[in-house]
């Protein structure tokens, strides 16, 4: 047991303890240029924070992995991602307490033996978004999946987890991999998702593996003419905010639990530090919640020139187009859709545009670091004193306090 040193005075009276415990050496292995594994080191550094655990953490200056050049490294423990499976291989004979954070398995099996490991639950990730769409009228679903690779087992436990939620003799048939993304093959890659996509039965709900995989629906359906969420909608998985700054549709996603992740992988280490006995079963975490946005929220419309014109509506109103400009798109007279708003909606075309400049506004606002200026320029109003107005007549209350109220929510 570390004992501490007593103060002793100094010339500028007493002073803190010159000598305490030791500080644990803990390596992190994670490859935190990724959202999922950025949130996990800072579930880890939330834990550290509300506990007695004192570690100096080793990570590489890059934020990459490079597991092979651990050897010699002479720590006390690692919490590592073993999703890749260069981690796994390398750390499978630590001399130094090793706890795994990764993809769930449908096989126990899969897990690796003698290692503590914390694991994102596929099963209720995919469940949680077929639930939503459900809930949204889709009744036809797909998945959009990673190609086969070693260090994409995580898609294929998804592609296992969705045709458990999904079930049915098809479901493995609606599942489609795709292209590795590379620059000179992008534009066979999209040629391809489009073929499949407009093959599939409409309306459709597409269970993407993550953001980055949902993004490329969105952009297939984007060039093909294809609108979400009326005809395709869309849900990720990680809530990537560069995905969501990426698209030009507010794309919806489901949140995984990955800071309960790194808090629960630290305090299993921290407790096998202390002497503790290791965790024997796998801990399986289960989704944080789900950020629903335009790309899923899936309404019956009949009508098809409402379907396109909101399809047209949601990816430019940011721009501050007219209904004009949306009229001109569809080749209408301004009276006729109007009308075929009114009949499907009971609201016109303007009225539609604001609704979704109003919509872009509110989720700006819950970033407390924008100025209201900013966020008016960002969803296409003219003025900050337009905004104000839209705001007043649509809400009965200025940006501002729509703000707070959120805050205090």
């Amino acid at each position: 047991m570390h004992r501490e040193t007593e103060a002793r005075p100094g010339p500028f009276g007493a002073q803190p303890p010159t000598h305490g415990p030791r500080p644990h050496r803990i390596a992190l292995l994670f490859n935190a240029n990724k959202v999922y594994d950025r949130e996990i080191v800072a579930g880890i550094g939330a834990y550290m924070g509300s506990t007695r655990a004192v570690w100096d953490l080793f990570m590489e200056d890059d934020f990459r992995c490079r597991p092979w050049e651990m050897e010699g490294w002479g720590g006390d423990g690692i919490i590592a991602d073993f999703d890749d499976p260069e981690i796994s291989k390398a750390l499978s004979q630590s001399p130094c307490p090793v706890v795994a954070v990764g993809s769930s398995y449908a096989s126990p099996a899969d897990y690796p033996t003698g290692i503590p490991y914390v694991a994102t639950d596929n099963l209720q990730l995919i469940r949680l978004a077929h639930e939503h769409l459900l809930s949204v009228g889709i009744t036809e679903f797909a998945m959009y999946s990673a190609p086969l690779n070693p260090g994409n087992r995580w898609a294929q436990e998804r592609e296992k987890a969705f045709a458990t939620v999904v079930g049915g003799p098809n479901a493995h048939r609606a599942i489609f991999r795709g292209e590795a993304t590379h620059a000179s093959g992008w534009q066979d890659a999209m040629s391809k998702l489009i073929v499949w996509l407009q093959a599939l039965p409409k309306p459709l709900g597409i269970i993407a593996v993550n953001d980055a995989r949902a993004r490329h629906v969105m952009q297939a359906c984007l060039i093909a003419g294809l609108a979400v969420p009326e005809e395709i909608a869309i849900i990720g998985i990680d809530n990537d905010p560069l995905t969501q700054t990426l698209s030009r549709i507010p794309m919806s996603s489901v949140i995984q639990g990955t800071q309960e992740m790194g808090m629960t992988a630290a305090r299993l280490l921290h407790r096998m530090l202390c002497g503790g006995r290791e965790c024997s079963a796998p801990v399986l975490v289960a989704p944080a919640g789900i950020h629903i946005a335009t790309s899923s929220q899936h309404q019956a419309l009949r009508n098809p020139y409402v379907m396109r014109a909101r399809h047209y509506i949601r990816q430019y109103a940011a721009q501050g187009i007219k209904a004009e400009q949306v009229v001109d798109y569809l080749g209408l007279a301004r009276s006729t859709l109007d009308a075929y708003f009114r009949k499907e909606l009971g609201h016109t075309v303007h009225d539609e545009i604001m609704h979704t400049k109003l919509a872009k506004a509110k989720e700006l606002l819950l970033d407390a670091q924008l100025s209201c200026a900013s966020i008016a320029i960002q969803c296409g109003f003219t003025t900050l004193q337009y905004m104000h107005a839209v705001f007043r007549r649509e809400l009965g209350c200025t940006p501002r306090e729509y703000q707070l109220s959120q805050r205090t929510s």
